[in-house]
C-alpha cells in the first residue's frame, strides 16, 4: 500500500507548483512529493519548500517512502522526536504534575546548557524528559524513590517509549545509558551526560531553594564545586543567584 500523502490519486490542485531557485531565481517545477529538485539553469539542488515532512521527520521507513531526506528534514526529525518524547513522558506520568513539571524544567535548562556546550540536543533533551521515568516503578517495586532504584527501573521504560516512536538505535542506547546512572557521574563522561546532570541539579536546587532558601555563599560554593560544565554554572547562576 502506498502512503496516501504520496499517492497522486489523492492530490488536490496545487500539488504541482513553481518555485524560484534560491541561487539564480530561475523557475523550477516541483511535484508535492519531490523532496528536492535541481535547477536546470544553474544546477543548484534545493529542498522542496512546501513539502510537509511531518511523518517523514520521524518515521523509520521515511527513506524508503520518499527517498533521501534533505538536511532540513533530518534536523526536523530530531526536533520532532524530542517533542514526541515529551508528550509520551506526560502520558506516562498522567496526573503526576510534580514529575512532569520537574522533567520539563530539566529539559528547558538542558537546552540552554546544551547549546553552550555544543552537545547533541536530540540526546540531551530526550534524556532530560525521560531521566526520572523509572520513579513510579521504583516506588511500586522498591517502595522508594532513591536514585539507585530510579536508575535501575528507568532505562527499560525509556527504551520501550523510544522504540515505539521509531528512534534510532544509537540514540536509544545513549539516552538509556544516561538515564541508568544520571545521578552518579563516572570518571569519564560525555558532554551529553554532563549537560543532563547539570540541568537536573539546577532543577533540584531550585525546588529546594523555594522550599527552604539556601544561603547565598553556600549556593555559590555548590555551583562552583558540584557542576560538571561551565555552561551549567552559568545557567545555575542565572536561575538560582540572579533571580
Amino acid at each position: 500500500m502506498k502512503c496516501p500523502g504520496q499517492d497522486s490519486r489523492y492530490w488536490r490542485p496545487g500539488a504541482i507548483f513553481d518555485e524560484k531557485c534560491p541561487k539564480c531565481n530561475s523557475i523550477v517545477e516541483f511535484f508535492k512529493d519531490d523532496t528536492a529538485r535541481k535547477c536546470d539553469q544553474c544546477g543548484h539542488r534545493f529542498a522542496n519548500p512546501k513539502m510537509d515532512f511531518g511523518c517523514a521527520s520521524y518515521c523509520q521507513f521515511a527513506e524508503e517512502c520518499v527517498g533521501d531526506l534533505p538536511p532540513e528534514a533530518v534536523a526536523q526529525r530530531d526536533d520532532l522526536l524530542k517533542d514526541r518524547i515529551a508528550i509520551e513522558m506526560k502520558r506516562y506520568f498522567k496526573t503526576d504534575f510534580k514529575r512532569i513539571g520537574h522533567a520539563t524544567r530539566v529539559a528547558r535548562y538542558a537546552e540552554k546548557i546544551g547549546k553552550k556546550e555544543m552537545g547533541n540536543l536530540a540526546v540531551i533533551l530526550g534524556a532530560s524528559y525521560l531521566h526520572d521515568i523509572g520513579i513510579h516503578e521504583a516506588e511500586r517495586k522498591h517502595f522508594s524513590t532513591a536514585a539507585e532504584y530510579q536508575e535501575k527501573e528507568g532505562p527499560g521504560i525509556a527504551r520501550s517509549i523510544m522504540i515505539k516512536l521509531g528512534a534510532k538505535d544509537e540514540l536509544i542506547e545513549e539516552i538509556c545509558d544516561i538515564i541508568g546512572h544520571h545521578h552518579h557521574p563516572r570518571a569519564e563522561e560525555t558532554t551529553n551526560f554532563k549537560v543532563v546532570y547539570d540541568s537536573d541539579l539546577i532543577a533540584n536546587l531550585e525546588e529546594k531553594h523555594k522550599e527552604n532558601p539556601i544561603d547565598p555563599d553556600r549556593l555559590n560554593r555548590i555551583i562552583d564545586n558540584s557542576f560538571l560544565t561551565e555552561g551549567g554554572r552559568e545557567v545555575a547562576r542565572d536561575v538560582l543567584v540572579s533571580a
